[in-house]
Parts: C-alpha cells; structure tokens; sequence
C-alpha cells in the first residue's frame, strides 16, 4: 500500500491583504513547522519523495519540517482568494470579509466560481486539474510522499477523493488547521481518504495557542 501525506503550511501572515504580503511564516508557523517535524521523525517512517508548493511559506514550512532537498511542485500552490475575492466583490457586490462572516464567504466564492461566475488567476476547472494531477501522480503502489501545500489545495483533493460539491468543499476547507496532518492511502482500487486535519504535535495542553486555522 502507499500512502500521500498532505500538510497544510505553518500560520502565515494574517493579517495581510494581498497574496504577496500573506506569503511568510509567523514566528508562530515556523515554531509549527519545527514541532510538526520533530513528530514525524519520531513517529513516522522515511518518505519516499517530499514535494512541496513553490509559495514562501510552503517552502519555509518544509525546510522548517527538517526536509532540504524537496522536489518544488506550483501545482501544490493555493487558490488565488484575494483575487477571487475582489471579482466576488465587483460582481456580485459582496465585500471581502472580516473573521466573523470568512465562513460564509467561503461558500460564495466557491459556487461563484465554479460556475465560472468569476475569476481569478486561473478557473475553478484548471485549479481543480493541477491539483488532482499531482495526486493522481503521487498516488502509487508501495510508495510514501508528503506533500507540503495549503488548504484549498488539500479541500480541493477532499472534493476529488468524497465528490464534494463546491458548496460541502467549502465546507472542508474552513476547519483545517496550520500544520495539519492528512493522510490518502493507495489501494489497489485507487486513492482513499484515511485521515483528516490531525495535529498530534498540537496535542500537548501547553501547545493550545498553536492550535491556528490561520
């Protein structure tokens, strides 16, 4: 059997507003990413192949999990949301959130532009197919691969592996956590989902703060 290994990033720059001043760790990811490593070489078997995202914090997250010579892959890459939300906005008038509404807007901008509604650098459609293409790939007998990405790519393998509608993707997408753990297993009849948003490195009461959705 072989298994894909899928980690969202450590927390970046929240407060940022545009995807160029989102993209570093906090001090708080890069601690994430140290402690989150430090659980995998205790816990976990040597991997095969690491690959992760070309972003800043994808590749600052993976150095941060002890791994230097990782193959970089921008299919790993997230979903352009500042964009996407700034074409909900002119189009539908919906303006981009704060944190108390981010669940709802979630929604709306994942029906919008899967109907092609609006968007962003690329389609729902192109997005959906680099990401399922780097798991279709990965995906092999026998063989372990971590993957270092972000959430909506991570939601966006949840879609292809339980045939979410974008509505219920969206849905996925809002609880999974910095550093979070997910895990595919490659039977004979394909990937299957055997693991969802775990952070054992979080589990320690002392290490609760840690515990970020952004």
């Amino acid at each position: 059997m072989g298994e894909i290994i899928l980690v969202r990033h450590g927390q970046a720059n929240s407060s940022a507003k545009d995807e160029a001043g989102y993209d570093r760790l906090s001090d708080l990811g890069h601690q994430q990413a140290q402690w989150l490593g430090d659980y995998l070489r205790d816990r976990e078997g040597p991997f095969d192949k690491v690959i992760s995202g070309s972003l800043r914090r994808h590749r600052e997250t993976t150095a941060g999990l002890g791994y230097l010579d990782q193959q970089v892959d921008a299919r790993l890459n997230e979903m352009d949301y500042f964009n996407l939300g700034r074409a909900l906005q002119d189009v539908h008038g919906v303006p981009f959130p704060g944190p108390d509404n981010f669940a709802s807007h979630v929604t709306q901008v994942m029906e919008a532009w899967h109907k092609a509604e609006i968007m962003g650098v690329e389609t729902f459609a192109s997005f959906e197919e680099r990401v399922t293409s780097v798991l279709q790939e990965a995906a092999q007998p026998g063989v372990r691969v971590l993957c270092v990405t972000s959430g909506g790519v991570i939601g966006m393998i949840m879609r292809y592996l339980l045939d979410l509608d974008p509505r219920r993707m969206s849905h996925v997408l809002l609880p999974i956590m910095n550093t979070s753990v997910h895990r595919v297993h490659v039977i004979p009849q394909g990937p299957i989902l055997a693991g969802f948003n775990a952070i054992p490195h979080l589990d320690d009461p002392a290490r609760a703060h840690a515990r970020t959705h952004f």
